[in-house]
């Protein structure tokens, strides 16, 4: 092993010491060439399927040197080492070769990434400026196609038709011979002919204001003479009235109303006095009257006591009445009642007017042994209105007056001695007997100058004239605006049962322009199915779903999702505003308790309701209401988040402008619209 590696490192020493002073000189030739020598050219100059090939003839002499190494190594001998130093020699040559070639091949892939990456900047530049000839073409044609579309405003004027143009107009403007060829000129032609016209027409106006001006001072003058007529005339008629009275000539109506008035008793007596002069000093369109049998109110010279105190007068009748059978306790008892819940043959007839001449009859009545009054109402209208379905209690006798004021629902007695007097009878709540004697509300009570304290019960309540010229004015407004509100939900529900949520003029700007979700179905509910539904709870606990509201459900569709509102509907709408509870049918069922949004959404028509009041007085909130249930339900399926495992489409796209999908950890959705931006937002 020791001559081996003797006789593998003598040639070594040969090679280096074989010519020290040639070592030297080459080096410093390679030096000075090295300045001018350069890989990179040289790639250029050579030819790349050459290296190829190159390249594989030096593998192959590298694998065939390698297989001789092995073979001198494994026969052993003297000379083979040094056969084997010199096939190592060229291995080392060929490995210097593919170095090389490695080299030269690295260099060629970076000049063709250089190149690609100069021809993309190329593409990119060309890229960009075809963008912009794009861009510039769209702005040229969007500026063609206003040039086409620009609209003169001679174009708004509506010019005489050309063949009156040519008859009437004077030769100097018609210029037919140039205007006939050519349709600008005569355009031109018809505008001059038109000013021409407008000079005349207002040389004419001024002088019908002239003329105008004349007549006024004339009429002035007659005016004139017509006042200082009216006190001659009141004069005569005041030097008449004892001819009148002489001639007791009964041609006033209102001097029969007050003879009649005589035979009132207090309390409708103090209502037809104080109603009567509030029409007379406050509103001319309230009548008032008085009906019934003057020939019983003269009988009855004072009010009879309690027949019920004294049984023995069945006993005077049945000793009169001879050969007659003797009443049954139940028939007695009919009869007392009778007697009890006895009206004054005399009623006192309000007939109040509203804007839309509909009118508002009240017919009140007094109960002289309870000492209370009552009245009915009846609404009629100027034209015959289609009653809906669902608004059945609207103009109801028996409910369009209930809660004029609030709690004040008319089915009990206000007269705390009443129920003293209806145990003896046997008549167990008032309420039985409405429909037939009239509402005794608390409003008609202090109408009537009659008040019941609670704390101190008097004896006798007498009927007070100041009493009831303190709330004459406040009442009488509330029964109109009452009825005008009745009205106004009559034709509202007309609408709603066939599907269309009617929006004035004035409140389109609380809507966006397109909404797509509708109102399918509009119907009413009883009190107790309202109770009934589970989305409602939180009303009735409340204390809000009272007996004498009214009750409706109203169902808003789009697509698969279906919304239902459980409306309660206050007697005192508008003033009241309606209450809404909401149910989601879409992916499951979703309410105010398992959905932050559905609560939104409720206090968006519930608590935010000022913003859909409208112009005063506020008849379309309600339907204002449905219509911003209607844009929530479009808020609510449009930004709900797609499920990327359902293939296709989405259900709801995004038509609404957003701010922000969400807010907050509950992923709260923008319900609030913003006019006249027209996007959505959180509140």
């Amino acid at each position: 092993m020791s001559s081996e590696s003797s006789k593998k490192r003598k040639p070594k020493v040969i090679r280096s010491d074989g010519a020290p002073a040639e070592g030297k000189r080459n080096r410093s030739d390679t030096e000075q060439e090295g300045k001018y020598y350069s890989e990179e050219a040289e790639v250029d100059l050579r030819d790349p399927g050459r290296d190829y090939e190159l390249y594989k003839y030096t593998c192959q002499e590298l694998q065939r040197l390698m297989a001789e190494i092995q073979d001198l190594k494994s026969r052993g001998g003297k000379d083979v080492a040094i056969e084997i130093e010199e096939r190592r020699i060229q291995s080392c040559v060929h490995f210097m070769t593919l170095k090389k070639l490695n080299r030269l091949a690295h260099i060629r892939l970076k000049k063709g990434r250089d190149q690609t990456h100069e021809a993309k900047q190329k593409v990119d530049a060309y890229h960009l400026q075809l963008q912009n000839l794009l861009y510039e073409v769209m702005h040229l044609q969007k500026e063609i196609t206003k040039c086409l579309e620009f609209k003169s405003k001679h174009e708004e004027i509506d010019l005489v038709s050309l063949e009156e143009f040519y008859k009437e107009a004077p030769p100097d403007i018609s210029k037919a011979e140039v205007t006939m060829g050519d349709p600008h000129q005569q355009t031109l032609a018809r505008l001059d002919w038109e000013l021409e016209q407008r000079k005349r027409l207002a040389e004419k106006y001024r002088e019908c204001l002239s003329n105008k001006e004349k007549i006024l001072k004339e009429i002035e003058v007659k005016k004139e003479y017509l006042s200082s007529l009216q006190p001659r005339l009141n004069s005569i008629m005041q030097a008449s009235l004892p001819v009148q009275e002489y001639l007791f000539m009964p041609f006033d109506q209102a001097h029969k109303q007050y003879e009649t008035a005589r035979h009132l008793p207090p309390p409708l007596y103090v209502l037809f006095v104080q109603a009567t002069a509030y029409g007379q000093a406050c509103d001319k369109t309230l009548s008032v009257s008085i009906e019934g049998s003057v020939d019983e109110a003269k009988a009855l010279f004072k009010p009879p006591d309690d027949s019920q105190d004294d049984e023995s007068d069945s006993d005077a009748e049945e000793e009169q009445t001879t050969k007659r059978r003797r009443p049954t306790l139940g028939v007695q008892l009919d009869d007392k009642r009778k007697e009890m819940l006895k009206r004054h043959p005399l009623s006192v007839m309000l007939d109040l007017k509203c804007k839309d001449d509909s009118v508002l009859h009240l017919t009140f009545y007094y109960l002289m042994n309870l000492n209370i009054m009552t009245v009915k109402a009846k609404v009629t209208t100027a034209t015959e209105l289609i009653t809906p379905i669902s608004a059945g209690d609207l103009l109801s006798p028996d409910s369009v007056l209930s809660c004029l004021y609030p709690g004040d629902h008319g089915k009990k007695t206000p007269n705390p001695a009443n129920q003293y007097q209806f145990d003896k009878v046997g008549i167990l709540t008032l309420s039985d007997y409405v429909l037939e004697l009239g509402h005794p509300y608390l409003w008609v009570q202090k109408l009537g100058g009659l008040h019941f304290p609670k704390e101190q019960p008097q004896q006798t309540v007498i009927a007070d004239h100041s009493l009831s010229a303190s709330h004459m004015e406040t009442t009488m407004k509330l029964l109109k605006t009452r009825v005008q509100s009745r009205l106004a939900l009559h034709k509202q529900f007309a609408s709603l049962e066939h599907g269309i949520v009617p929006v004035t003029s004035d409140c389109q700007y609380l809507f966006p322009a397109k909404v797509v979700s509708r109102l399918v179905k509009w119907v009413t509910i009883a009190h107790e199915d309202y109770m009934e539904l589970h989305f409602t709870k939180d009303i009735v606990d409340a204390g809000l779903a009272g007996d004498t509201n009214l009750y409706y459900m109203a169902l808003i569709e789009r697509g698969t999702a279906k919304l239902q509102a459980a409306v309660v509907l206050n007697p005192g709408y508008s003033s009241i505003p309606p209450v809404f509870q909401l149910c989601l049918n879409w992916k499951g069922e979703k309410t105010n308790s398992n959905d932050d949004n559905i609560r939104a959404m409720e206090g968006e028509v519930n608590v935010c309701y000022k913003e859909l009041c409208g112009p005063w007085p506020s008849h379309q909130l309600l339907t204002n209401q449905l219509q911003r249930l209607c844009v929530l339900l479009d808020v609510y399926l449009e930004t709900e988040s797609h499920d990327d495992s359902v293939e296709g489409p989405k259900e709801f796209p995004q038509e609404k402008m957003c701010l922000r999908l969400f807010r907050g950890p509950s992923r709260m959705k923008p319900f609030k619209y913003n006019h006249p931006q027209g996007f959505f937002s959180h509140r």
